[in-house]
């Protein structure tokens, strides 16, 4: 085994994400009755994380989705935020991300409407996006209510969340109406052909193994990933035209599976004449702003994003 694919260890990756990187579990989430045993945890906790002080939410049901919504104490900014959580769009849950969501509200004052949809393999590509697109639509049903401008609406996600989100804001742009002024990917899962690239495998990647990739996709898309064909609007990566989208940003390590999809995503949207805003961290392997969140590391992503955020939302609303 070549030196390129040993796999990756804490050690490898930068000093302030060393130690909790080596707490964060390995999941071999390809073996389904491991995915519905971590599933059947995180109902009771794993990965749960408090709301920040100040931040209250609720949880209103919809037809097929739900959506737990933030709120601050003060007046909002009349900024909305629909938030997708991770986990490859076969694991997790919108109860899992109280801190990530009540970020957004303590420092831009926004309202955070954070979905949760349906998941693969027992509900495959569309359904999870089905679901994502009914809360779109419910919170721009509920903008008064809400206290939310439509001028000032983001999509965001994270992991197989940032699939989501990428995928929601293309179909809107086919649909027309009113449109988000930015999306905001965080280690987006953007690509189904990087799973089938084996020779990834042996990496062994902190926080999201190519196995578990594969695995993912194919049962989100019902056929094997990196296949000639897969359905229409599945895969972010595949669009041919980008041209329109509105604004992003993306924020990855440099360690993660992900990597390259990124770049190659922000390469193309850019080349469509859309803006990018990316921040690349060094040494950062999946879900570091997760695993790794009280870190002087982490902390310092944040900031950067969130004055990312206030500078896309001035140029464009």
């Amino acid at each position: 085994m070549s030196e390129a694919t040993q796999p990756m260890r804490p050690q490898d990756l930068a000093p302030d994400l060393q130690g909790p990187a080596g707490k964060f579990p390995r999941l071999a989430l390809h073996n389904i009755w491991i995915l519905r045993l971590v599933r059947l945890i995180t109902r009771f906790g794993l990965f749960r994380s408090r709301a920040l002080p100040g931040v209250r939410h609720r949880d209103v049901k919809l037809s097929s989705a739900g959506v737990r919504v933030y709120e601050g104490n003060n007046s909002p900014s009349g900024i909305g935020l629909l938030w997708i959580h991770g986990g490859g769009m076969v694991l997790g849950s919108n109860r899992m991300d109280d801190r990530m969501c009540s970020r957004y509200v303590e420092q831009l004052g926004a309202v955070v409407c954070s979905v949760e949809y349906r998941l693969a393999p027992e509900h495959p590509y569309p359904a999870g996006l089905d679901d994502c697109h009914e809360a779109w639509m419910w919170m721009l049903e509920q903008a008064d209510s809400l206290g939310v401008d439509p001028s000032k609406l983001i999509i965001a996600g994270q992991s197989g969340g940032g699939c989501l989100a990428a995928s929601l804001v293309q179909r809107i742009h086919d649909e027309g109406g009113i449109q988000p002024a930015v999306q905001l990917l965080h280690c987006p899962m953007l690509d189904d052909r990087t799973a089938a690239d084996q020779a990834l495998d042996a990496i062994e990647h902190i926080g999201w193994t190519n196995r578990n990739n594969r695995t993912a996709w194919s049962w989100y898309l019902e056929t094997d990933a990196g296949g000639e064909s897969v359905p229409h609007g599945a895969v972010p990566a595949r669009r041919t035209d980008l041209a329109g989208l509105p604004p992003a940003w993306i924020g990855i390590g440099d360690v993660d599976l992900f990597y390259g999809e990124s770049q190659a995503y922000a390469h193309r949207l850019r080349e469509a004449g859309v803006s990018v805003m990316m921040d690349v961290v060094a040494d950062a392997p999946h879900g570091f702003e997760v695993f790794a969140d009280d870190t002087a590391l982490v902390r310092d992503y944040f900031t950067r994003h969130f004055a990312s955020v206030r500078t896309l939302l001035d140029a464009n609303c």
